[in-house]
């Protein structure tokens, strides 16, 4: 039922080639937190510890399928360390150490609280989110043996703590490149895990580009046919049936992550230039494309046909993704004049609409005729969607020279790119989203999302590699408020989550601005 964090390394997660030595920290104190994101009030009493037995329970509400779960979700996670692993039941039990988790209306959605006692564990969520959110807190609070299913300790012991904690902002995202080279689902659904891990709640699915179309779309079936057989570099791409992105879409809401999925037009488009003749001005099929080069592609937008298959694969996705965003892209439009732009995001955020969803769209949207209910995902430094903010529209903060995970750490990074920054992790955690962009207050920003683009991602191992640790340093800057916030403080809670990170066999980049733990 639960896909478990893999290893796929047994030993300690190393770098893509070899770098700068690592600085090791000397074990911590027990005492001392790790948690990430910072919550907003962290206690660690002295006292006893709570050890799960034989006879532990864990408690969910009654008639709550989501609540349960959760607490399914951490029966699975303790099972690792702990045989049998504790019984999931929705009441009170009459005896045994109990591990409970409550819904209490008095908290706001997102929020909960933890309390670990020697007599047992209560989490209380504002919601099934909020219990959730508890659990990935006491997760980071548990043994790292449950983490490595080779490591089966008779009992699993947990130190005392208290925490109240809920998030600054709603929106704290992810954006994974799938168009330029392809992941499975199974790969998908890693990153999804380790996103969860992080209390982030969205992830943004970059679904078509030049270089390939990732989603079948039934009622035009040579975009995936034709469209989806290339990626960058000349391999044979890949896509996901419907049935398979579904799969996606339930993984990924199971964990409170709601997807936005995003078909990238009018530019960025040759895939599907190249599958239908009949969406080039000229009635040409484009030829397939694999290199990285932007700009060049663009559909018909005089043409009524281009509105017909834009209509059919919103339709269509939109009925496949319940949550409430459609991003259509918008960016590096290079071939048309800016009165064809407009009209077109002006028209198609009209055909979003019509499908129930929200319309999304990269910065360059923002001197459209937005919709009060559009948003702008900014990502150029030197740009402000000040013009959208003014309308109402609010904003995704993903500043490419902070948060674009694809940047190499340094100039020797071997993968990656440079052309927004070099991004080292102090970089991509010191900076404040109420102040980064003029004209953009607090108030006119959703949240953060760290975009992966993947012209040089060609792996698993490598796209962890890129987001980790920097993912983490985005995840506290859209959870935790500013006053709760530090790069001395961060670094040393970041430190201590390497033996953690390698028990998952995550391939986590060791900075050297970092104190990692042994």
């Amino acid at each position: 039922m639960f896909r478990r964090l893999s290893v796929v390394s047994v030993v300690l997660a190393t770098t893509c080639a070899p770098g700068p030595k690592p600085t090791l920290a000397p074990r911590q104190p027990s005492a001392m937190s790790s948690l990430i994101p910072q919550p907003a009030s962290v206690e660690m009493p002295e006292g006893e510890p709570f050890t799960v037995s034989p006879d532990s329970v864990i408690v969910v509400p009654p008639h709550d399928a989501r609540a349960a779960f959760v607490g399914r979700f951490l029966a699975d996670l303790i099972a690792t360390a702990t045989v049998p692993p504790p019984k999931v039941v929705p009441d009170p039990p009459g005896a045994g150490a109990a591990i409970v988790l409550a819904i209490d209306p008095g908290l706001r959605p997102e929020h909960y609280t933890l309390t670990v006692a020697a007599s047992g564990v209560q989490i209380r969520g504002g919601d099934a989110a909020g219990l959730f959110y508890g659990v990935q807190t006491l997760r980071q609070h548990l043994p790292v043996d449950v983490e490595y299913e080779a490591s089966r300790p008779k009992a699993v012991t947990v130190r005392p703590l208290h925490v109240v904690d809920g998030p600054r902002f709603g929106w704290r995202g992810a954006m994974l490149d799938v168009a330029r080279h392809f992941f499975d689902v199974g790969e998908v659904q890693r990153y999804i895990d380790l996103v969860a891990m992080l209390k982030l709640n969205r992830l943004h699915l970059h679904l078509s580009d030049d270089q390939g179309w990732r989603i079948e779309i039934k009622s035009w079936p040579r975009l995936t046919a034709h469209g989806g057989s290339t990626e960058v570099g000349g391999g044979s791409g890949g896509f996901y049936t419907q049935a398979q992105y579904t799969e996606i879409v339930q993984y990924a809401n199971e964990r409170f992550i709601t997807i936005v999925p995003e078909i990238d037009m009018p530019g960025h488009t040759n895939a599907a230039l190249a599958s239908y003749a009949e969406l080039n001005c000229d009635g040409k099929a484009r030829e397939p494309y694999t290199g990285i080069e932007v700009g060049f592609s663009a559909f018909c937008v005089e043409s009524e046909t281009t509105y017909t298959f834009i209509d059919a694969f919103v339709r269509e996705i939109s009925a496949l993704t319940p949550g409430p965003y459609f991003h259509i892209g918008g960016d590096e439009v290079k071939t048309l004049s800016p009165a064809q732009y407009r009209q077109f995001i002006e028209r198609v955020q009209d055909i979003v609409q019509s499908h129930g969803k929200q319309m999304v769209g990269w910065d360059e949207v923002s001197p459209v005729a937005l919709k009060p209910t559009s948003i702008v995902q900014h990502w150029r430094p030197k740009e402000t969607p000040k013009e959208a903010v003014e309308k109402g529209v609010k904003i995704i903060l993903s500043p490419a020279d902070r948060v674009y995970l694809d940047m190499k750490y340094t100039p020797t990074t071997p993968i990656g790119l440079n052309w927004a920054a070099i991004i080292e992790v102090r970089d991509a955690y010191e900076w404040e989203p109420s102040t980064y962009v003029p004209g953009v207050p607090e108030a006119a920003v959703l949240g953060i999302e760290a975009p992966l683009w993947t012209e040089t991602v060609a792996s698993l191992r490598d796209l962890e590699f890129l987001a980790f640790p920097r993912l983490a340093a985005v995840a506290e800057i859209a959870w935790s408020r500013p006053e709760r916030r530090g790069w001395d403080d961060f670094a040393s809670r970041l430190g201590r989550q390497a033996p953690r990170w390698s028990a998952l066999g995550i391939n986590f980049y060791r900075s050297p601005q970092v104190p990692w733990q042994h």
